[in-house]
């Protein structure tokens, strides 16, 4: 879908690139330029930068960059006319007709109201006489009506196609079903039938108080126990959270992030509404990020098993890496928060929470916990594990402390286990150093360049082309000498396919070409690699006709020689000459 570039230019006027992003990342200004904490990797020095002279993006962490078209495209998880609807929107712009049967941002709608009318229809059947299981399960996992109406509980009945039959009655067809995990589709017969059967449903509320997705419990025996939603166009596992709708209204101290729906659900009836639970998955960098804008602590909550064990861990580095504060929560007498809360009361849990154990004495306890510290050999083993979990931490204040209270753990020389901590810090430091080394002559040689493929088969043809693009990026004017002829430049003097298809996008349009128009035939990722050639070229003094001229030499030094027709009777002619 594309739109006149005209309306391109009008939205990005009414949307400032630094205006907008800054509700999504903490901005501070660093020059003419605003830099902040990229929303799209994990990382505690701000390498994501704004420049609002050319109103682009880019992270010199991951690569991310763009305009504010490709923020959005990535920020929302949405494709480009989405992106364009939604920023549109924004600035109180209508949509002009281009002709197509149904734009992004309609798509979208349609299926947020499918998924309500869905979420509808489970609530009403959890009342129906066939639910009566489903009644009696709640109850006895002690869900009041007022938890049930809260949450928007429902049942899919235990039958072959009831949801289904309704949606059609409604005007949705099998396929937008299918799209939307509602309903799936038999291999063998090709009928359509309803994912969720005999299951307790718990819809997915985004923080905008959209339903878009469901969990489903199944009563009984079977597997699998939970079945949830899988991503769809207007939902992404990793980057949602259940009652983040609640959960990001009551969450300025802390967040409280528990394992399942039930724990989140009778921790909010306890009165802590800032409880939230990943969706079926272990907790993503996204998921740490989005927490990371609502709050600077949170508290795990996790099953006090060695599975709950296991996913705090990996859970841990995700958080701090964001700059969170984590604790944990210890629990005894119980294996879970719900559990917990319906043996000792509301008044309990609060004092629990308040009593919440730092990350790492948290770690250092579960390697304790493994070992028999009466053993010399068991002491060893302790000490090796120990001191990787302390070569881990970058703080040179906090290690200090933790090296000096695990030695006396351990009734060892406070000196020796240092020693070991930094002999460890040096071998991981100096192995960081070879895969950046590595990294960099990787990246120099084009090894594993997923966007220009062909990279590798000439680099310095590809890097003379991404020179020229750069500076074309940042004089668009000389364009028009190229068109002319002026400038003897061809798309197919580009010796890389990927150079050669954004030399043709730049030359094919008849006005000064921004990246919110080639958004529009090239993915984000496509985009970013664009940005970073305009954001090289932007960082040197000179970039005119006359640079432009050398690159442009330079590449066509590189064009490979013709080896048919008259070139290589040529070549065989020049051959003989010299033999004699």
């Amino acid at each position: 879908m594309k739109f006149p570039h005209s309306f391109i230019e009008e939205v990005k006027y009414r949307n400032k690139i630094d205006d907008v992003v800054s509700s999504y990342v903490n901005l501070r200004r660093a020059g003419s330029n605003y830099q902040g904490l990229c929303p799209f990797h994990s990382e505690k020095t701000p390498s994501f930068t704004i420049f609002p002279n050319t109103e682009t993006f880019h992270c010199f962490g991951c690569g991310a960059g763009g305009d504010v078209i490709s923020f959005i495209m990535r920020a929302e998880n949405l494709e480009y006319p989405g992106a364009v609807e939604l920023l549109a929107k924004r600035a109180g712009l209508n949509l002009p007709d281009t002709g197509e049967k149904q734009n992004e941002t309609q798509k979208r709608e349609r299926f947020l109201s499918m998924n309500r009318e869905a979420a509808r229809f489970f609530n009403r059947m959890l009342y129906e006489s066939h639910a009566k299981d489903a009644r009696e399960y709640l109850t006895s996992r002690g869900l009041t009506p007022a938890a049930v109406k809260r949450f928007g509980l429902g049942y899919a009945p235990d039958s072959f196609d009831s949801l289904r039959k309704y949606m059609r009655g409604l005007g949705y067809t099998d396929d937008e079903l299918k799209t939307m995990f509602l309903c799936g589709r038999s291999e063998r017969t090709g009928n359509y039938y309803d994912y969720f059967r005999g299951r307790v449903m718990f819809p997915i509320i985004d923080s905008f108080g959209n339903v878009v997705a469901f969990g489903g419990r199944l009563l009984g025996d079977g597997k699998p126990k939970y079945l949830n939603s899988s991503d769809t166009p207007v939902f992404k596992k990793s980057r949602n959270l259940f009652a983040l709708n609640f959960a990001r209204k009551a969450c300025a101290e802390q967040l409280i992030l528990c394992e399942g729906y039930m724990d989140v659900i009778a921790v909010n009836m306890a009165g802590f509404p800032n409880a939230v639970a990943t969706l079926g998955t272990a907790l993503t960098p996204e998921q740490a990020r989005m927490m990371a804008k609502y709050t600077k602590k949170v508290i795990l909550a996790y099953d006090s098993d060695e599975a709950g064990v296991k996913a705090a861990k990996r859970a841990i580095p995700m958080l701090t890496e964001v700059g969170l504060e984590v604790k944990m929560l210890r629990m005894e007498g119980a294996k879970d928060p719900d559990e917990f809360i319906k043996k000792y009361g509301a008044t309990r849990f609060k004092t629990l929470l308040d009593a919440s154990q730092g990350r790492m004495d948290y770690l250092c306890e579960q390697v304790l916990r493994k070992y028999n510290l009466l053993l010399p050999d068991e002491k060893t083993k302790a000490s090796a594990e120990l001191c990787h979990v302390l070569a881990e931490v970058r703080s040179d204040v906090e290690r200090e402390i933790y090296i000096t209270k695990m030695a006396e753990k351990l009734s060892v020389d406070p000196r020796s286990m240092r020693n070991d901590v930094e002999r460890q810090r040096r071998r991981a430091a100096k192995e960081e150093t070879a895969e950046v080394r590595r990294k960099i002559v990787s990246d120099t040689l084009g090894y594993g360049d997923r966007i220009n493929r062909d990279f590798v088969k000439n680099a310095r043809a590809a890097r003379a082309e991404e020179a020229i693009l750069g500076i074309l990026l940042l004089r668009p004017e000389l364009l028009s000498d190229i068109r002319r002829g002026t400038i003897a430049l061809a798309p197919t003097d580009f010796l890389t396919d990927f150079n050669r298809r954004v030399l043709e996008a730049l030359l094919a349009s008849d006005e000064n070409t921004d990246l919110g128009v080639l958004a529009s035939d090239f993915s984000p990722d496509e985009i970013s690699r664009i940005t970073r050639m305009q954001v090289d070229r932007a960082k040197l003094t000179k970039n005119d006709a006359d640079v432009l001229w050398d690159h442009i030499r330079t590449l066509k030094a590189e064009a490979p020689i013709a080896t048919t027709g008259d070139a290589l009777a040529d070549i065989r002619e020049l051959i003989n000459k010299k033999k004699k």
